[in-house]
């Protein structure tokens, strides 16, 4: 199974994007990042810079249709950078277009806010963006993990870096179902 790793350029948090990554790379899976540019994409250990990592593929040139998950990390200049691309919107939407899983966690949902995908569902994040998914159409709600079946795509969230164990297992379980060939 591929599954795109969808950054901008810089501003992630290291953990929410390393430890996934690792977690289902050791399940077989191939992930690869996807970023608003070319290069490398520069991490942050909360607001200290941390590690860089290389680029698969930008938003622009990356077919969805060559991945079946797509996975968000959080961080909030992340998703802030990634609301304002269109092409890395585009990106995330055709997931939920095609019913491909999704994982977000943290401040990752503001993408999902600006896709227009969130509406209906039941989700949760960093506490400081449950207005905006409120107004966005969504249920927030204080939860470690949520993973929200509405169609046609599910959707598994989760708030912070503690909750990465309960992330992790929710985002394999998902992922691990989801049968591209239904």
């Amino acid at each position: 199974m591929r599954i795109a790793f969808l950054m901008a350029h810089e501003g992630v948090e290291q953990i929410e994007f390393t430890r996934p990554w690792e977690a289902l790379s050791q399940t077989g899976e191939t992930p690869q990042v996807i970023s608003t540019r070319p290069g490398s994409v520069q991490a942050f250990n909360h607001l200290d810079k941390a590690g860089t990592f290389p680029v698969d593929q930008t938003a622009a040139e990356a077919s969805p249709d060559d991945f079946d998950a797509l996975v968000l990390p959080g961080g909030v200049a992340n998703p802030d950078a990634l609301r304002m691309d269109a092409d890395a919107v585009a990106f995330a939407r055709s997931f939920f277009e095609a019913g491909k899983p999704v994982a977000a966690i943290c401040h990752a949902p503001w993408t999902l806010i600006e896709a227009d995908v969130v509406r209906g569902r039941t989700l949760t994040s960093w506490p400081s963006l449950a207005t905006d998914l409120r107004n966005a159409g969504a249920t927030w709600v204080d939860e470690p993990v949520v993973v929200c079946d509405a169609q046609p795509a599910t959707l598994v969230t989760s708030r912070k870096p503690d909750d990465l164990p309960q992330f992790i297992e929710g985002m394999t379980r998902v992922f691990t179902a989801y049968n591209p060939a239904a």
